[in-house]
């Protein structure tokens, strides 16, 4: 899968963040998952967090809920992030900080990381745009091999 999307939208919402964005981890527009969101759809905070169902607030529930032909608004989000390769348990992880993976080359003076702590939610997308940029490389490599 080329990930270059996906690596370009964690790169953008952690430079997003490092500038002073608006971020608060309660709210679906502005959190971990609303910045990529916002990077990956081009919407605002508010139009993301317009197109959420009004029962749930946090974007592992939404994870949770979501069907691919439920026809609520916030299916075309979830499409989108799929479609570049972010899936359900990724939007998990990324909203609690959480994949083994990445949490693997973050220097082990920063954890825990905190979930709802700028900084943290920085280096773990800029940790995880590392990954799937070198996926991409070893890709290419072994295509060309």
């Amino acid at each position: 899968m080329d990930y270059s999307t996906l690596v370009q939208a964690l790169q953008d919402s952690a430079a997003r963040l490092r500038s002073g964005a608006s971020y608060e981890w309660g709210h679906v527009g502005r959190c971990n998952c609303g910045h990529l969101a916002q990077s990956i759809t081009r919407l605002s905070d508010r139009e993301i967090y317009s197109r959420f169902l009004p029962k749930l607030d946090e974007w592992s529930e939404h994870a949770n809920e979501y069907c691919s032909s439920s026809g609520s608004p916030i299916e075309t989000i979830f499409e989108t992030l799929e479609r570049h390769g972010f899936h359900a348990s990724d939007i998990k992880h990324l909203e609690f900080l959480s994949d083994p993976r990445v949490l693997g080359r973050i220097s082990a003076e920063r954890l825990p990381l905190r979930r709802n702590e700028r900084n943290d939610v920085i280096s773990y997308m800029e940790a995880l745009a590392d990954i799937l940029s070198e996926q991409k490389l070893d890709s290419h490599e072994k295509k060309a091999a």
